[in-house]
């Protein structure tokens, strides 16, 4: 079990295994977030607390919402809005130095 935090604590993951990747992806917003994804299926991945603790971001086509915490800003993860995909991106900066340091890096050029 991994676990990933925000950096005041107030929005916790709980996920199912280590990433074996990370992305690093050149669109618009994840260059700016300075994210790397890792990606998981929804089910793997528990939201402590499962609600309410993130704002939501939306934009171009709408197909993801990214979420952020309320309290300190850090960007969490992003889910489909279409709730039948069955993958979702976990910020692996938020997971323990040595896990991201294991994970192999991709990079990727995203959309806009």
């Amino acid at each position: 079990m991994i676990e990933a935090s925000c950096h005041c604590g107030a929005v916790r993951m709980e996920i199912a295994a280590a990433p074996e990747t990370v992305t690093q992806c050149g669109c618009s917003i994840c260059r700016r977030l300075g994210t790397l994804w890792a990606y998981y299926p929804p089910a793997s991945v528990r939201l402590v607390p499962p609600t309410g603790a993130t704002e939501i971001y939306s934009w171009g086509e709408k197909k993801l919402e990214f979420h952020r915490c309320r309290i300190c800003g850090n960007a969490t993860h992003w889910a489909a809005v279409d709730k039948t995909v069955n993958r979702m991106g976990v910020n692996a900066r938020l997971m323990p130095p040595e896990i991201v340091k294991a994970a192999q890096l991709l990079e990727i050029d995203g959309p806009g």
